[in-house]
């Protein structure tokens, strides 16, 4: 389906840190596995969207989280933050059932819309090598690899990943 959906984009505010977290659960458990392990992907969870990190992430001025909403339903979310004198993209998950249906795409576009108006030239997002999926999706909304990293993330886990940027 290539129809795109007409979405409602908000801030998440701390009420929503659960649903946040439990949709991030859900995304990730269809989209990791066979990419990353399952004690990574827990470990992964837990570190970035535990809810104490989620609250603490919302009283940061520099930084945004933003959740779409399809028919009242919350289909999806992006985390956006000043870093290391750059504007990043740091997490987009979109609910498998709408994937392919413009939702990554529409909140794409907010996030560069805050760069640009930030005076940022670009936005930059890291991603999992082996996620070609979300590799081929950032490739139509503009994004092109800029390098490869690997980040030891703490647990005995690392994080090998192309540094994507999309120019403004």
């Amino acid at each position: 389906m290539n129809s795109n959906l007409k979405i409602e984009i908000k801030p998440v505010t701390p009420p929503e840190v659960p649903a946040i977290s439990a949709l991030a659960r859900e995304i990730w458990q269809a989209t990791y596995p066979g990419i990353i392990t399952q004690e990574q992907i827990d470990f992964m969870l837990e570190q970035r969207y535990g809810h104490e990190r989620l609250y603490d992430d919302l009283e940061d001025a520099h930084k945004w989280l933003d959740q779409a909403f399809h028919a009242g339903r919350r289909v999806g979310f992006a985390f956006s933050e000043e870093y290391k004198g750059e504007f990043k993209l740091d997490k987009l998950y979109i609910h498998p059932d709408v994937q392919r249906r413009g939702v990554g795409g529409q909140l794409i576009e907010h996030v560069a819309a805050r760069a640009k108006k930030l005076g940022y030239p670009c936005v930059i997002l890291q991603v999992n090598k082996r996620n070609v999926n979300a590799i081929n999706s950032y490739k139509k909304y503009g994004f092109a690899v800029r390098t490869s990293t690997v980040d030891d993330i703490g647990g005995g886990f690392v994080m090998d990943d192309y540094v994507m940027e999309k120019k403004l």
